[in-house]
């Protein structure tokens, strides 16, 4: 066959060959909440993001060529104490001034038993990009009453703050910090299926 003949065949192929087949769900925020816990002196204080977005590309066929990206606005977090607030915003922590959001995205998808997945991507927080696996799980798929394809996961993890320069801390007369370096993740994602756009008028 020759050159010419062979491009024109993978160029008709490339043509016939049906799209992607992956569906789109978009995070539910109302329905979704992306948590956190550290402990302060003794107890463990939690807190969480109230503004965020996300998509999921759900691959059926092929699910490791699935895709999940988000990004949370880093001002929105909320521990339930404003003065405590604004000092996370502050240059101490989160430094929102120069870094205004945290954001994931996903660079590989492996099964990890009955609707269970490693979720492999880079997180990148207060202006460090790192490698994170997030093991997620499908709780499960369903329309709600108003006929809204949904899906729902959870995952939950661990990180070192310091890892990303949040390294600020106070010592304590007793002997030992203010705040811990582990911080515990906890996402728990409601999805809706992304509707077909509307057919633009004529």
């Amino acid at each position: 066959m020759t050159k010419t003949r062979f491009a024109l065949l993978a160029a008709a192929l490339a043509v016939a060959s049906p799209a992607s087949s992956a569906e789109t769900y978009q995070f539910d925020k109302p329905h979704t909440t992306v948590g956190f816990q550290v402990r302060h002196i003794f107890t463990m204080v939690g807190g969480k993001f109230t503004d965020f977005t996300g998509t999921i590309q759900v691959d059926r066929a092929k699910p490791e060529s699935s895709t999940v990206e988000f990004t949370i606005q880093a001002k929105s977090i909320d521990t339930n104490e404003p003065k405590r607030d604004e000092h996370l915003r502050s240059a101490d922590f989160f430094d929102v001034a120069n870094h205004p959001t945290i954001s994931f995205k996903s660079t590989a998808v492996r099964a990890n038993g009955k609707n269970a997945w490693l979720v492999v991507g880079d997180l990148t927080l207060h202006g460090v990009t790192k490698s994170l696996t997030l093991p997620v799980m499908l709780l499960g798929e369903g329309k709600d009453p108003w006929g809204n394809e949904k899906m729902g996961f959870e995952t939950s993890t661990a990180l070192s703050r310091s890892d990303y320069g949040l390294t600020w801390n106070k010592q304590l007369e007793a002997g030992g910090v203010l705040l811990g370096d582990e911080v515990k993740i906890q996402i728990a994602i409601e999805a809706n299926k992304a509707k077909p756009a509307a057919p633009a008028a004529k």
